[in-house]
């Protein structure tokens, strides 16, 4: 048994959709949570900056004892985790490469579309591991810039969302895609207006249940499995005023947070 904590980080709100699915499939694991809200988004920036606000992240999470570290961001998954690989003593996880996975194992067709920021369409990762699964898969993948800002300010259920995902996502429904990776973290909560502009016979993959399953069997195999919570099982850090982050982030986890988050200089960790 291991009751050291998880950490989590994201660009901002979007990386509670995995802490949601871990909270789900691990209830005694303690997790720490840091939302780089002053510097979001991560995915209309350079590699090098990428880079180097992930690894200031790492660096801050790792001032707590971790088992294990998760990018719930889908542009530092993409872009930092393959430099990274290595360089750390815990293991460090990312949403890409789990979800790439399970894309592969779902595809019927062998047509895969994924949809993700800017910096993670670029990036090519999500394509270059789906090949590593299966050579024969095709891919189309396209940014959808917009989505994180309609979930940000609270528009993932209104009328524009569905406007603009339709605009987004007519070249995966023209490509016959039957499986669909959502590749932000953001995007599993515009996931009711996208399934229903792709229709019911598209799969979804929702990265963080993906990467979920992967830390869940990875601790269980090496016995670090916590048997028990801490106190303060779960604990949330922002980079810019907490306000906005409880109240979404109240919704996204449908648990209130108020009092637990608090405001950290991330600059400091560079």
């Amino acid at each position: 048994m291991d009751n050291r904590r998880i950490g989590i980080f994201d660009s901002g709100l979007g990386g509670l959709t995995v802490m949601k699915e871990l909270m789900a499939l691990l209830p005694n694991e303690s997790i720490v949570y840091f939302g780089d809200t002053g510097r979001i988004p991560y995915g209309t920036k350079s590699e090098e900056t990428v880079l180097k606000y992930t690894r200031s992240d790492i660096s801050f999470l790792n001032t707590f004892p971790l088992k294990a570290i998760v990018a719930a961001c889908g542009t530092a998954s993409s872009i930092a985790l393959p430099k990274l690989s290595g360089q750390y003593d815990i293991p460090l996880l990312g949403v890409t490469k789990a979800a790439s996975r399970r894309a592969a194992q779902v595809t019927k067709n062998g047509r895969v579309g994924v949809i993700g920021t800017t910096g993670t369409v670029r990036s090519g990762a999500y394509s270059a591991f789906i090949k590593e699964e299966n050579p024969a898969i095709e891919t189309v993948s396209v940014a959808c810039p917009m989505f994180v800002p309609l979930v940000e300010y609270g528009y993932a259920e209104k009328e524009a969302a569905k406007m603009i995902a339709k605009d987004y996502l007519q070249t995966i429904m023209d490509s016959g895609a039957d499986t669909l990776i959502l590749g932000c973290t953001h995007y599993p909560l515009l996931r009711k207006v996208i399934q229903e502009v792709v229709g019911d016979s598209v799969s979804l993959i929702n990265p963080g249940e993906c990467v979920a399953q992967d830390i869940y069997e990875q601790l269980a195999k090496d016995d670090m499995l916590s048997d028990a919570p801490e106190k303060d099982q779960y604990q949330f850090y922002v980079s810019d005023v907490p306000a906005e982050f409880v109240r979404l982030g109240s919704m996204f986890l449908e648990r209130p947070i108020s009092g637990l988050v608090s405001r950290i200089d991330i600059e400091k960790y560079n």
